[in-house]
């Protein structure tokens, strides 16, 4: 079958926040249509979306090309190139092969977790030149345009310097760099052009065409510019601000051959490129760190004897009675014992006895160091095991809970228990994982928010100077479910004023068209509530890392379900603020000498259900709601 002869190199999704306006399936569908036989996603600064991208794209047929704009500190050998606080450079980087990849992701997670002089984040993620030439094998490397380091030298009008430049980038990358040719219609782009071309030709270096793509096509250009309004913090009306042109959209094939019919091998070069770069990222199955046992014996061996030592333990404490004699003992603990049998040889042949002695050791390090740790939820409260390890408090042979909920094998997944810690003391339990898998191999789950219906309304409205009451009349027609978000479109069906104010107002409608087409976009990055992952190498072997401004541990640069996929296993910390009030009270009472156990509290007491029934549950876990309060009274 014939493909297009061009290939973009220069692509930017969603996941350049606030700057790119491209989903990665629409991406997909889009180069399919056109018969585009391979395509370059290179995010600014981040590859939040490398394994996301690479699946949907072969998905749909697609070569996969994983790359990133990265920024790059240059300075020459007298700190020429280098303002007093850095100047940063924007470099394409391209993975050709499984090294190349493994080179990229500790560049952007080097860019990311690098602190600044004051010790806290780098304002600007940014790697050095010499990090880049150290961990540069694998990749190919565009020369960035006008916006590159060379192309900036040669705009201040330093040729020799810039020629320099050119020079030692290609000694760093012998057979891998090559000369890029924009041409957006910008004038940066026609001031450094002939100089390019003259230094390719001079240093027998390769030219590439590319045109850097933020938006599919011309119709999204408005709305694209508004959200780089929302980005900067600037007016759509202002004259001096970030502009890109109609032309940073996703160029077909034709119209890249045409804009570059005398320069033919700059387009050619794009095919020679796709065909070097021959890696995709894959999916894994699930590593898990090791679990440190005595030399001789496997973590079978350790979690079967836990098990079963604990479980002994759990059968005095809360199944025999104190006048029970030898036979009725043995009738009790005998369904216990045949559970455990059964539970421990799944979890066996399923290759998960790590995970429950990892899960077992920072429950333990948490309750002997007085962090309140709740009695489970969740699937998880099914397991004997955990029961017998004292991951849960929940005897599942008397509430009639099923194990194969949690873990079944004819459904392989992986176990996830829901474990609450005390909101004010979560972290320290965080703290004590980091020192025994390493710093470097536990990570928290990155998440993003993205410009919801509401949200998208406010943010268009203010960088189209609309009148803030018109706006937040607007906004508030459109329904607020938390639980069921309504989409600005489906708003607009449901209430007929908001499509009145539309039809009768042009101002509204430019709000209402921009916002419907950045609705969805992904905005920002924050750190998940809960998720944690702990690696069995450092991590950065094996995903990209961040960091939240707001935080000093690293942040996985995938997000939940994508950091699965890439072999690392979730642990849930959950910090839970009744589990603080009840230690509170706990502490409270033994101030009057008075002590209580709380797993001790009988689970039939006819005050309780009294209080319960009058729907007097404030402060009372997953029952303060008003609906829940109500179904109690009735």
């Amino acid at each position: 079958m014939a493909h297009a002869d061009f290939v973009h190199l220069r692509v930017h999704t969603a996941y350049s926040l606030s700057e790119g306006a491209i989903h990665i399936a629409d991406l997909a569908k889009r180069c399919a249509e056109q018969s585009m036989p391979a395509v370059a996603m290179t995010d600014t600064n981040n590859m939040f979306g490398a394994l996301e991208y690479s699946e949907i794209m072969k998905a749909a047929g697609v070569q996969p090309i994983i790359g990133c704009s990265l920024a790059v500190k240059m300075t020459d050998a007298e700190g020429q190139l280098a303002a007093p606080r850095g100047v940063f450079r924007r470099l394409g980087l391209l993975a050709q092969n499984e090294e190349g990849y493994g080179n990229l992701l500790k560049l952007v997670s080097h860019a990311h977790l690098t602190k600044g002089p004051e010790g806290d984040a780098a304002s600007d993620p940014h790697v050095d030149f010499d990090d880049l030439k150290s961990h540069g094998a694998g990749m190919i490397v565009l020369s960035g345009g006008p916006e590159g380091p060379v192309g900036k030298l040669l705009l201040e009008g330093r040729r020799e310097q810039a020629e320099a430049l050119l020079g030692e980038l290609a000694e760093a990358f012998p057979g891998r760099l090559y000369v890029e040719i924009m041409r957006h219609g910008m004038a940066d782009e026609k001031a450094t052009e002939e100089a390019f071309l003259d230094m390719a030709y001079a240093h027998d270096l390769p030219l590439v065409a590319t045109n850097d793509a933020y938006f599919l096509d011309a119709a999204m250009y408005e709305a694209h510019d508004a959200l780089l309004c929302i980005a900067d913090g600037t007016y759509v009306a202002e004259g001096k601000r970030r502009r890109l042109t109609p032309e940073h959209r996703l160029k077909t094939a034709g119209e890249m051959v045409e804009l570059f019919a005398n320069l033919p091998e700059a387009i050619e070069n794009t095919m020679a490129i796709a065909r070097r770069c021959a890696f995709m990222a894959g999916t894994r199955d699930p590593i898990l760190p090791n679990f440190a046992v005595e030399e001789g014996r496997s973590e079978t061996d350790e979690l079967q004897t836990e098990a079963a030592k604990g479980l002994e333990q759990r059968l005095q404490d809360h199944v025999f009675a104190a006048d029970d004699d030898d036979q009725a003992r043995a009738d009790k603990a005998a369904p216990y014992r045949q559970r455990l049998s059964y539970e421990l040889g799944v979890i066996e042949d399923m290759g998960f006895p790590g995970y429950f002695l990892i899960v077992a050791d920072f429950i333990h390090w948490a309750k002997n160091h007085g962090v309140p740790v709740g009695p489970g939820r969740g699937s998880g409260a099914g397991s004997l095991v955990a029961w017998s390890l004292m991951i849960t408090d929940l005897d599942p042979l008397r509430f009639g809970l099923l194990f194969e909920r949690f873990l079944n094998p004819e459904r392989v997944s992986m176990p996830d228990f829901d474990i609450d810690f005390c909101q004010d003391k979560r972290d320290m339990v965080i703290r004590y994982v980091q020192q025994k898998y390493g710093a470097d191999q536990v990570a928290q789950i990155i998440t993003f928010g993205k410009l919801q219906a509401r949200a998208v309304l406010r943010d268009v409205g203010r960088v189209l100077q609309q009148p803030y009451p018109v706006t937040d009349r607007l906004c508030k027609m459109v329904p607020n479910n938390p639980a069921h978000p309504v989409t600005l479109g489906e708003a607009i069906k449901q209430e007929p004023r908001l499509q009145q104010e539309r039809d009768n107002d042009p101002l509204t409608a430019a709000v209402i068209d921009r916002a419907l087409k950045l609705e969805g976009l992904y905005r920002h990055a924050s750190t998940h509530a809960a998720g944690l992952v702990i690696g069995d190498r450092p991590l950065d072997e094996l995903i990209p890392l961040y960091r939240d401004p707001r935080s000093d541990m690293p942040v996985t640069q995938f997000s939940m379900k994508w950091v699965e996929k890439a072999g690392l296993v979730k642990f849930d910390f959950l910090g839970l603020k009744t589990l603080t009030v009840l230690s509170r009270a706990v502490d409270y009472i033994a101030e009057r000498n008075d002590r209580i156990d709380l797993l001790a509290i009988p689970l039939d007491d006819a005050a309780t259900f009294e209080m319960l029934s009058r729907g007097d549950t404030a402060g009372v876990f997953q029952l303060e709601s008003s609906g829940m309060r109500d179904v109690l009274r009735k």
